[in-house]
């Protein structure tokens, strides 16, 4: 798996200052883009969690929703996408969450969990851990039992691994940065 996450790294674009001075994106596009690297990631996770009874995948908009569904199909699991503030049409929980300047919100459907559902909650990026943990606080609220919070990469200098293990919740990244 080693040489795959090697692999895998060389294929993540660097754009510097986007979307602000100072901040440089890391870009999964091309890592999607080669068919090669997609199978495997989506293999590497369908061993990880196939032997975890999972029966909901919980996809964070919007990067989270191209890997959740992919492995919620692999896993023969239900997907579910958490969404931005004001995308869902139907009976909704929301969650608000600090960011660097300000706060926002994520919402799901009321009826996107059911009591006891074993979830993995997903998305591409870690960062300081705010988007991740409403997401999560959204899944208790509906009694889903989040088995762990996965991700494609971890920045590990911003903690927020850390975020989400102080509140109870396992985490597992493919990708340390």
């Amino acid at each position: 798996m080693e040489n795959n996450i090697e692999m895998f790294k060389n294929k993540i674009r660097r754009i510097p200052d986007w979307p602000k001075k100072g901040i440089i994106f890391l870009d999964i596009t091309p890592l999607l883009n080669d068919e090669k690297c997609f199978q495997e990631i989506i293999n590497i996770l369908y061993e990880r969690y196939k032997d975890k009874k999972i029966n909901k995948v919980v996809g964070i908009e919007s990067r989270g929703f191209i890997i959740g569904s992919a492995l919620a199909y692999k896993l023969s699991a239900g997907f579910v996408p958490i969404r931005k503030f004001g995308k869902l049409p139907w009976k909704k929980i929301t969650e608000e969450y600090e960011l660097e300047y300000g706060k926002d919100k994520i919402e799901m459907h009321k009826d996107a969990i059911s009591e006891n559902d074993n979830v993995i909650l997903i998305d591409d990026l870690i960062a300081t851990g705010g988007t991740a943990k409403a997401a999560a606080n959204l899944i208790k609220k509906l009694g889903g039992k989040i088995i762990e919070c996965c991700f494609l990469i971890e920045l590990k200098s911003l903690s927020g691994r850390k975020v989400l293990e102080e509140n109870g919740y396992k985490v597992f990244s493919l990708i340390q940065e």
